[in-house]
């Protein structure tokens, strides 16, 4: 049986000639319903899922992106999916049970994916494709405390089994940690002014929920988030920063991108969609360091993103960027 390429329908966005640069004997794919992955169009084409093959879903999140590769892979594939949200991995498993290929669902980091591959007997694998985004079932429940538009405690943790919370971080760390926290993290350069109002305000008592973290940023930094001039809530870099704090989302990645040559496949794809500045940079610094030692050829010179009427639909996908790879053959 030959190989066949994924194309996505043109509700996912698909370029008109897609289906004639990839041959007759493609995939046409369509959107899960209830969830809308960012880049579809993108992420069929440039990863080019084909029948047989071993792919991996680092974050399988709802299963957006996952069941999209599922359709391609046909019965004699793998699909692997990782995901450290427990919850998020029960809804992927549903979201997945009718798919052809066989389906691995682990509850790991993607840090963890060479011991995640290794328990499943999986040595090498074709595609390998991380999504760097919060899934939108962590966002709308307030308990989880990701997003400063809802009242919740402030907790930030994508994997229950971490011990360190959002408010660890806010009610005990010093001034300057706090300060770097928030720079480092988010480039939030107000990060100083922010990190000593936190320190003022948590002496008169804990900060614990987030719509007072977000009052006491939106304090330090003299914007008030209801008007109309403020395209951005001044909160938000310091909920992204303290979010990558909790889940060490840097040094994760990290581990993510020193393993992937190791695991890939001569030929195999590596995509990655970060959500801003601080993850890009890293995957392309990582990329390029890997085309100069003949490891990678990357296979975007640009990041790509998404287009006018995707970032429309899908006001989610404004911010994200995909760099990918390709392993070339080892020596």
């Amino acid at each position: 049986m030959g190989s066949r390429a994924v194309v996505l329908t043109r509700k996912a966005g698909v370029s008109p000639n897609a289906r004639e640069r990839l041959g007759e004997d493609s995939v046409l794919l369509v959107e899960p319903p209830g969830h809308t992955p960012v880049l579809v169009r993108a992420v069929g084409e440039l990863l080019a899922v084909r029948r047989g093959e071993v792919v991996v879903d680092a974050t399988v999140g709802l299963g957006g992106h996952a069941r999209l590769f599922a359709e391609a892979l046909g019965p004699d594939g793998t699909l692997i999916g990782l995901d450290m949200d427990p919850a998020n991995l029960e809804l992927a498993r549903r979201n997945l049970a009718d798919v052809q290929p066989r389906v691995e669902l682990i509850h790991a980091n993607f840090a963890e994916l060479p011991e995640a591959l290794a328990s499943i007997g999986v040595d090498s694998i074709d595609v390998l494709l991380a999504d760097l985004g919060v899934s939108s079932t962590q966002l709308d429940e307030a308990q989880r405390g990701f997003s400063f538009q809802r009242e919740g405690p402030l907790d930030m943790r994508m994997d229950p089994r971490r011990t360190v919370k959002a408010a660890d971080l806010v009610n005990r760390l010093s001034e300057k940690e706090l300060g770097d926290l928030l720079y480092y993290n988010a480039q939030e350069f107000a990060g100083r002014r922010i990190a000593r109002r936190i320190c003022e305000v948590r002496r008169e008592g804990r900060i614990t929920t987030t719509t007072r973290l977000a009052d006491v940023v939106a304090g330090a930094v003299g914007v008030d988030p209801s008007s109309r001039k403020s395209k951005i809530h001044p909160a938000t870099r310091t909920f992204l920063a303290l979010r990558m704090a909790v889940n060490e989302e840097t040094a994760n990645l990290q581990a993510l991108l020193e393993a992937a040559p190791s695991l890939m496949k001569p030929d195999g794809r590596v995509g990655v969609i970060s959500f801003h500045s601080v993850e890009d940079k890293a995957v392309k610094t990582d990329f390029r360091r890997r085309k100069n030692e003949e490891i990678y050829r990357i296979a975007t010179k640009k990041p790509v993103v998404a287009d006018e009427d995707e970032r429309r639909t899908n006001p989610r996908s404004r911010s994200a960027k995909l760099r990918v790879a390709v392993r070339l053959a080892s020596d």
